[in-house]
């Protein structure tokens, strides 16, 4: 029963050595994206205004892109960043008509294609 015992636990031990290392080994899909909004004119999250009615915006947006229980999880996250009632669009969709949604939705909160900016990328 011992020897039972430790012969389990020296299985557990590698199989979790042997996941763990795989784990590591795995790159992020979005490593061209992350290189890309290192750039000092790319607009990123931690760029979006603290007024309210740029907070309102970006709340009304995500508001309506959580309302459409059609669009995939890639689409609930989609960034928005609002910035003096401009608003840019990142991350990636599982589809062109997620993004053409998406994009229709910020459109229409904020009353004018020339404040969205779309920087959506559908995953392939």
């Amino acid at each position: 029963m011992k020897h039972s015992r430790i012969v389990l636990t020296i299985l557990f031990c590698v199989t979790a050595i042997a996941c763990f290392g795989q784990a590591t080994d795995t790159k992020a899909d979005n490593t061209k994206v992350n290189k890309r909004d290192r750039n000092s004119g790319e607009v990123t999250a931690d760029q979006q205004k603290v007024n309210a009615t740029d907070r309102t915006l970006t709340k009304n947006i995500r508001q309506s892109i959580m309302a459409d229980k059609s669009l995939s999880t890639y689409a609930h996250n989609i960034k928005i960043i609002s910035q003096n009632g401009a608003v840019t669009l990142k991350g990636p969709v599982k589809s062109d008509d997620e993004k053409k949604a998406i994009v229709a939705k910020a459109v229409a909160v904020t009353g004018s294609a020339d404040k969205v900016t779309d920087q959506i990328s559908v995953k392939q």
